[in-house]
């Protein structure tokens, strides 16, 4: 049984959302606070977290920057704010998710039932052997989703390793941003492509032995990313 974190101050509406859940056999716990979600996400083993962007101690953008750093599980952000600066900022952070406010508890059911078949999908250990790329030092298991440089293993939030694989499977082909960001966040760009540059610059930070003089990941100016082979 697959087990959900809803952090949401609104008593009722995570009461809504649990009881919705809990009839499609999830098991789900709340927590109404930011800073008590984050430690409950941090230290227990969830499938799965809905998380509102307003909240008392830690916003949910915060949250989910520091889940990120060190989970892959599904992200759902759930806010009240239509702005599009605040989808693209929540998935910037690494949400796979946004969903605005007032929502029917149905839609929400089925969203949270197709990320958890995606995500079972992408680290199932049903294949009979895994898949690797290998380009010069760097290692991408795309079955368990770990990456290694040299040897060593390198943390990859969710969209960076998309990332990183899209290109390292495409070398030497230049990608525009808009191209990345419908590839990989499987969205129109809608006007702002910043997030894109965020997440080539901390991946850069992870495979480059000097991130002024890039050797994998190129820089077209005016153009936009090349994985070099």
């Amino acid at each position: 049984m697959s087990r959900i974190l809803i952090v949401e101050d609104e008593e009722d509406i995570a009461n809504l959302e649990k009881d919705y859940l809990e009839l499609s056999d999830f098991q789900v716990e709340i927590e109404n606070r930011g800073d008590q979600g984050l430690k409950k996400a941090l230290q227990e083993d969830f499938d799965l977290v809905i998380l509102d962007l307003m909240l008392p101690g830690i916003d949910g953008f915060e949250i989910c920057r520091e889940i990120r750093e060190k989970k892959n599980i599904p992200i759902l952000m759930v806010s009240a704010k239509k702005d599009d600066i605040d989808k693209i900022r929540g998935l910037g952070l690494g949400a796979d998710d946004y969903i605005t406010k007032p929502f029917s508890p149905s839609e929400l059911v089925a969203r949270v039932k197709a990320h958890l078949a995606r995500y079972e999908r992408l680290v199932g250990s049903g294949m009979p052997e895994n898949e690797i790329v290998e380009i010069r030092g760097i290692k991408i298991d795309k079955t368990a989703r770990r990456v290694w440089v040299n040897g060593e293993e390198k943390n990859f939030t969710t969209k960076e390793f998309d990332l990183l694989t899209f290109l390292a499977q495409n070398p030497n082909h230049v990608f525009t941003k808009e191209e990345l960001f419908r590839k990989i966040w499987d969205m129109e760009s809608i006007g702002d492509i910043a997030t894109v540059t965020v997440h080539i610059k901390k991946i850069r930070e992870k495979i480059e032995f000097n991130t002024a003089k890039p050797q994998y990941i190129e820089t077209i100016w005016g153009v936009g990313y090349r994985f070099k082979v």
